[in-house]
């Protein structure tokens, strides 16, 4: 059975992504994890999230895949006892210090090996197998190929997990120092400024060439939109399912940690949808064109598909658009099923106004339009619009209702 593991930046997006079809969620406690600048759990929330994931039959694995100093390594064995009483599933770790402690601490807790560690060769995934890790992250640099060619040479006993929609790294999988650099945040330490996504200028066109190569000369212009010298391309892997359902890959991973619950509840449906769609007939499988119109609702920058089936080092997939392509307005979350009258009670997280063009996001389901009308109180008096943040209301919804269903804007 693959898995679909999916971000959970803080509570609220680890319920969009239960609720919307992930088998695992990862996530990182307040300390030692990749994504400083997440919400994030501490100890005691973390406690309260393991429960409720396991209450659906999810699994959670926590981050420690940061590289400690030595300083920090006293606090660290606290957090990897503490992770174990918890009962958290597995620890995703990078660095050879904190696995052998985590080994030495924690000997019956399963460890996952990071992205980070960049994995790229059979050997080194059966090395950390050998010392005890149940799962490889394999690095983004690699084709489907070369990851097919990894699992005949590795026992199946090793799991291996790959991501497969998200943002990618200019980098070799985060071993970058230009945030270091501009900023004095270590992206080998969560804290990343990305300034590789920056939008980069100059007064004059500038023409350069390694000094042993002079007639191989680079030019860096800037357009009326700027400059994008180093920011890639998000990965889009939708399209190629049952490349993916057929290769050596034991668990999807969608990055997004820092992205929206709304982010998180639209890539796991979607991909939930494609996945669950080839389950049930392989041999029928259809690719449906509004699962990328789903996908493409997201905050995202341009698609492509990383490494899997092409060489970016020949091939740059880097943005030619300034930004984000913004996502569409998230407006607000079901609170009920349909009454007797077909109402439906929301809470508002964006302005919905009467009139709107919205749809609605069920899980299994790609979005259903119909026009905003008759918005009223909870007590019944019809309003115009739920202008204030949290607020309840009622609205008439032409379809099936679940809590937890979103509605958003139908035009960007």
């Amino acid at each position: 059975m693959k898995e679909l593991l999916c971000p959970a930046g803080n509570f609220e997006k680890m319920k969009a992504a239960i609720l919307y079809g992930a088998n695992a969620v990862y996530l990182a406690s307040d300390m030692f994890g990749m994504r400083a600048q997440a919400d994030n759990f501490t100890l005691d929330e973390l406690v309260e999230a393991v429960n409720y994931a396991h209450s659906y039959g999810v699994k959670l694995y926590v981050t420690v895949n940061t590289m400690p100093h030595t300083n920090e390594y006293e606090r660290l064995k606290k957090y990897l006892v503490r992770f174990n009483e918890i009962g958290v599933d597995a620890l995703i770790i990078s660095d050879i210090g904190v696995f052998t402690l985590a080994r030495e601490l924690v000997p019956n807790m399963e460890i996952h090996i990071s992205t980070q560690a960049s994995v790229v060769s059979a050997a080194a995934a059966e090395a950390w197998h050998r010392m005890g890790a149940k799962r490889v992250v394999l690095a983004r640099e690699l084709s489907l190929c070369e990851i097919n060619e990894i699992r005949k040479n590795t026992p199946k006993s090793l799991e291996l997990e790959c991501f497969i929609h998200g943002s990618m790294c200019v980098s070799y999988s985060g071993r970058c120092l230009l945030s270091n650099y501009y900023t004095g945040r270590d992206a080998n330490r969560g804290a990343c400024a990305q300034p590789c996504r920056w939008n980069y200028t100059n007064a004059i066109p500038i023409n350069f060439a390694e000094e042993k190569r002079i007639s191989d000369t680079l030019s860096l212009e800037e357009y009326k939109e700027g400059s994008f010298i180093m920011s890639s391309k998000d990965m889009c892997m939708i399209e190629h399912i049952p490349e993916l359902m057929e290769s050596g890959i034991d668990s999807f991973k969608i990055e997004g940690r820092m992205k929206s619950a709304y982010y998180t509840a639209i890539c796991a449906n979607t991909y939930r949808m494609a996945m669950d769609e080839y389950l049930r007939s392989p041999n029928e499988y259809k690719y449906n064109e509004m699962w990328l119109r789903e996908l493409e609702s997201v905050s995202h920058r341009e698609y492509a598909t990383g490494f899997y089936f092409d060489d970016p080092m020949n091939n740059p997939q880097l943005v030619t658009q300034n930004g984000y392509l913004r996502e569409k307005a998230y407006l607000c979350v079901a609170q009920s099923e349909k009454d007797d009258d077909g109402y439906v009670t929301f809470m508002q997280k964006n302005k919905v106004i009467e009139g709107d063009d919205v749809e609605i996001i069920t899980p299994g389901k790609c979005g259903r339009s119909f026009v905003a009308t008759d918005l009223r109180l909870p007590n019944g008096e019809k309003i115009e619009s739920a202008p204030h943040p949290s607020m309840l209301f009622k609205m008439k919804v032409p379809f099936d209702v679940h809590v937890g269903d979103i509605l958003r804007s139908a035009t960007r």
